[in-house]
């Protein structure tokens, strides 16, 4: 299956603001469902239809994982290894060997203006690297 660079990205976007992806393989429509694992108060009403009509079709959908803590962290590693600046690389550096890494990366980095920029657009490249990945994965199992 084939997927536009449009489309990826926007399943990369989904799954880093903490959606389950679900993606029709044959139309390619997108479907994004908040993680209820992860978010235990939100209301299923409003997710209701889609989550039916998934169920019900399951095998029609390709479902795209996020990023799971210790590859989150990775990126976070590389992300500093680029970073010029030794000030800021050493407190980044700290603050990930600390409790609460990803907490202590997210506090230093928002301080940060050109950055805190060049942060965003890094893991955005990670999180499509990583959907191209499941889709590769998913294309060589239907072979």
């Amino acid at each position: 299956m084939e997927l536009t660079n449009e489309l990826i990205k926007s399943i990369a976007e989904e799954l880093d603001c903490g959606m389950k992806v679900y993606v029709h393989k044959e139309t390619k429509e997108l479907k994004s469902i908040i993680d209820f694992d992860s978010n235990y108060f939100a209301d299923t009403e409003l997710w209701q239809e889609d989550i039916d009509e998934i169920e019900e079709n399951i095998d029609e959908y390709i479902q795209f994982e996020k990023m799971d803590s210790r590859e989150s962290f990775q990126v976070m590693e590389d992300f500093t290894n680029t970073v010029t600046d030794e000030e800021l690389k050493m407190k980044l550096e700290l603050g990930l060997r600390l409790s609460k890494p990803f907490r202590n990366f997210k506090d230093i980095i928002d301080d940060e203006g050109e950055y805190r920029q060049k942060w965003f657009d890094f893991k955005s490249e990670k999180y499509i690297e990583f959907v191209k990945e499941q889709l590769s994965d998913f294309n060589n199992l239907e072979q």
